[in-house]
């Protein structure tokens, strides 16, 4: 009896100490700073900042924003997070939520403001120069303001015996920041943009309350007055992530890839384009696999589409099945970097995304054919890439030099390296050639088979 009378007193003060820590324990908060124009970086941010707040068992997540909007592309992105999220997402606009912030905090559970701050103007714009985007990007935006207004529910009221349900951001209001033909009476005619102050936001439901600071908000209204902050400090790593995973940056680095391939294959030996295409290579899917964007299958899809290609210009005659799949495993493995899927699993990948990774692709694809144009024109002319062709020795001035076209029939050693293009000298005397099938090493032995654009076409004899 004596035993049972102490293991109840152990376990009874083991309870009151176990009782005792946990009303100690302070609840944390976990903030991440918005206070950027949105874009890749926020959008890294946020992904980082809303895993850490698992991994520090954060009872809530608060935004600190300050922002005059950004891509909607990226904040359509981060809405789906936070909509997505398990934990509660709330707000804190500090001034400015234009735009894309706009969108990103309707998103949020709650929206808290400070007095002198604002909600809306969330019109698409052109980013080169600030014009108003036409109708169809405006309907698509119209779309997700009203959707995210909708996705927080209605709640039920009684009025005069009645029961009323409302919703709790009423969609016409997110609507009308993005739309001017939309009305809200007392708030925003048909000529104007609704833009919301703090007491406006209050008055329609798009704010749940006005606090001048991070502390007023977490212990006035969320309840917290015994807390924990932590915040997201974004690293060096995470602004250079940021800055390789935008768009723009991307299909310039895509540009670079193709086009240092290229004139890689036009050209002797290995140097300067194969240095080029690889470093943009690697800097394109290195920060994509270490996102977890990019799998093993992507990167080797694209180096296999790489070989297919490189098979079908020199060793298959012709252009035909294997340089088409070369070109789609390629395309495959950049646009498939850019979406998260796992083994093209698609599910809930929102359209917008892959939209985004294929208009990036095709962006920079077709700047790499400008670029392939603009430096093939350039090539030999007076400037800096004038010393990249191959020239001939030459005294005086010849016009229209027709005597190469006598060399059709003969044979002659080559001079470089064709890849497929380079020198080869004929009775001693030095041409720009091409080779017809393969590569062909110097000091081969060639049979020359066409004289065509004042260069000579031969094959390895």
């Amino acid at each position: 009896m004596k035993k049972l009378r102490h293991l109840y007193l152990v376990l009874t003060g083991l309870l009151i100490i176990f009782s005792l820590h946990a009303q100690g324990e302070k609840a944390t908060i976990y903030r991440i700073n918005i206070k950027e124009n949105i874009g890749s970086n926020t959008w890294i941010y946020l992904q980082n900042g809303l895993h850490e707040a698992i991994l520090k068992d954060a009872r809530a997540v608060l935004l600190h924003m300050n922002t005059y909007g950004g891509g909607v592309l990226e904040a359509d992105s981060m809405r789906t997070a936070i909509l997505n999220f398990p934990l509660p997402v709330y707000v804190f606009i500090d001034n400015n939520a234009a735009s894309a912030g706009a969108l990103i905090s309707i998103a949020c559970d709650s929206i808290f403001m400070r007095n002198s701050a604002s909600i809306g103007a969330a019109t698409v714009v052109d980013g080169s120069d600030g014009a108003k985007a036409p109708d169809k990007y405006q309907s698509y935006m119209r779309g997700i303001m009203r959707a995210t207004a909708e996705s927080h529910g209605k709640v039920v009221t009684i009025e005069q015996g009645d029961t009323i349900a409302k919703w709790k951001r009423d969609p016409v209001v997110a609507e009308a920041m993005v739309d001017e033909r939309i009305v809200v009476p007392g708030y925003a005619d048909s000529t104007q943009i609704l833009t919301l102050t703090a007491s406006q936001a209050m008055e329609l439901g798009y704010c749940d309350g006005i606090a001048e600071s991070v502390h007023e908000v977490i212990v006035t209204f969320l309840g917290y007055p015994d807390y924990k902050l932590e915040t997201y400090n974004p690293t060096f790593y995470d602004m250079i992530r940021g800055f390789l995973t935008n768009g723009v940056v991307q299909a310039l680095l895509i540009m670079f890839i193709i086009g240092g391939i290229y004139f890689e294959l036009h050209s002797p030996g290995i140097g300067f384009p194969t240095a080029i295409a690889i470093t943009a290579a690697i800097l394109y899917f290195t920060p994509l696999y270490l996102t977890g964007y990019a799998q093993n299958w992507e990167v080797l899809l694209f180096v296999l589409g790489l070989i297919l290609i490189v098979f079908e210009l020199f060793v298959v005659p012709g252009f035909g099945v294997t340089g088409i799949v070369g070109i789609i495993f390629v395309f495959l493995a950049l646009v498939l970097a850019l979406v998260g899927n796992i083994r093209f699993n698609f599910e809930g990948l929102p359209a917008t995304e892959l939209f985004r990774a294929v208009m990036i692709v095709l962006g920079g694809m077709g700047m790499s054919v400008g670029l392939v144009l603009f430096l093939s024109s350039r090539i030999g002319k007076p400037g800096i890439l004038n010393r990249v062709a191959l020239h001939a020795d030459q005294e005086g001035y010849v016009s229209v030099p027709m005597e190469p076209a006598a060399m059709v029939g003969r044979t002659g050693t080559a001079a470089t390296v064709l890849r497929p293009s380079g020198k080869v000298t004929v009775d001693g005397v030095y041409y720009d050639a091409v080779s017809v099938k393969g590569f062909v090493e110097k000091g081969d032995a060639v049979l020359v088979k066409r004289y065509e654009n004042f260069q000579l076409y031969v094959e390895r004899k």
